[in-house]
């Protein structure tokens, strides 16, 4: 009974602090008022003088914190910030935030945590790359400073930081890891002005897809982070079935001799403790599948159910009138590919790529804000460059 108890409490905790925090900073009579913390206390780990700790063949590095003073006890999230720049443990509150650092993807909820060895191994190669021209930091003892970063969980209220804490004898080895998102960025790819993620395949690890203008003569790269910088050279294979004319450019970057709509599908691997990446290119299509296209017991990808292509980036591809009512499906056509795979909605304006099962729709099995009621007549307009869209 205790067990089945705390499994009841702690989520019913977690759904309660947004209300119960919106009461505690009104009413200061009956309740407690939230606290803003200016920091809390990261614990030096016990040894950690005298530990070597290598990243690379570790599970999990073990860190503690006392928690936040909030003014009541409330569940808390943590992330882990990682840095190598001696700056981020100097005191100095302007030198700290100059300084570069990482923060970890993996959040942890409890004040003793086991931290992701490969994660934080892996940010320090990258830090450590970026700052040494892509030297291999492999074997090298180094010391890695980490700090906390902490908020109130399933909500924007409490950050606060940590101290900053040393560990003085690190060892990192280059871990070639599974990419959970690629992007791609360059002059014709949402003005030069930022990347563009690809979306993943529904079901199958390690494949990516996207559609872009590329205009000729133009470059882009891609890589796992929104600062891509894979180039021609760093890809090892090409398939242009589009007749993109695929070349390395001036810049390192992939040229394209032709401009126009292209689906970029990156198929990305690991061998040998190396990413092997191939690159495929295919003729820009997307099309509207379904009931809104009375297809019946035959969805798919069909001629008369194929978006109209904009000249360029800055209008919008548009579908043919729907002729009937009911909820919007749609996709991008990536030969080989069954079209569910490669589906999008749109929620609040921006085309949601389809990550789960859908036995029978985007209502029923995602929800209601993934859902888009649709009426015979009306056309699905996609700026397929900043990956948004709408029905009208």
């Amino acid at each position: 009974m205790k067990n089945i108890i705390k499994k009841l409490f702690v989520p019913a905790l977690v759904l309660g602090v947004l209300p119960f925090m919106a009461s505690c900073e009104t009413d200061d009579e009956s309740n407690p008022i939230l606290n803003q913390p200016e920091s809390f206390v990261l614990n030096v780990p016990a040894h950690a003088n005298d530990n070597v700790y290598d990243l690379a063949n570790s599970t999990y590095v073990n860190l503690t914190t006392s928690q936040p003073d909030y003014g009541f006890p409330v569940v808390t999230t943590y992330q882990v910030q990682v840095s190598i720049d001696p700056d981020f443990a100097s005191g100095d509150a302007a030198k700290v935030e100059a300084a570069t650092y990482t923060t970890l993807e993996t959040t942890y909820n409890q004040a003793n945590m086991n931290v992701n060895a490969t994660e934080m191994n892996n940010a320090i190669v990258r830090m450590y790359q970026e700052k040494n021209n892509g030297a291999d930091p492999s074997g090298i003892v180094m010391p890695v400073y980490v700090r906390m970063r902490a908020h109130i969980a399933n909500s924007d209220k409490g950050w606060c930081n940590s101290n900053v804490i040393t560990l003085p004898k690190v060892v990192v080895s280059y871990v070639a890891t599974m990419p959970k998102t690629v992007y791609i960025a360059g002059s014709s790819i949402r003005n030069g002005s930022e990347a563009k993620p690809l979306a993943a395949v529904y079901g199958f690890e390690g494949q990516f897809y996207g559609m872009a203008y590329l205009a000729a003569g133009s470059t882009f790269m891609w890589g796992d982070t929104d600062t891509p910088d894979k180039g021609y050279a760093l890809t090892n294979s090409f398939d242009d079935q589009a007749g993109a004319g695929l070349s390395q450019g001036a810049d390192g970057g992939i040229q394209v001799a032709n401009g126009g709509w292209y689906v970029l599908f990156m198929n990305v691997s690991v061998e040998n403790n190396q990413i092997k990446s191939a690159l495929t290119v295919y003729p820009g299509e997307a099309y509207v599948i379904g009931t809104v296209m009375s297809q019946g017991d035959n969805w798919g990808q069909f001629p008369e159910t194929q978006l109209t292509a904009p000249a360029d980036a800055s209008a919008q591809w548009v579908s043919p009138a729907f002729l009937a009512g009911g909820e919007l499906r749609a996709s991008i056509k990536v030969p080989g590919l069954d079209w569910w795979r490669t589906e999008f909605t749109l929620y609040k304006g921006d085309l949601y790529w389809r990550d789960c099962d859908i036995p029978d729709n985007w209502a029923k099995n995602v929800g209601s804000d993934y859902s888009v009621t649709c009426e015979k007549g009306q056309k699905l307009y996609v700026d397929f460059d900043y990956d948004r869209g709408e029905v009208k």
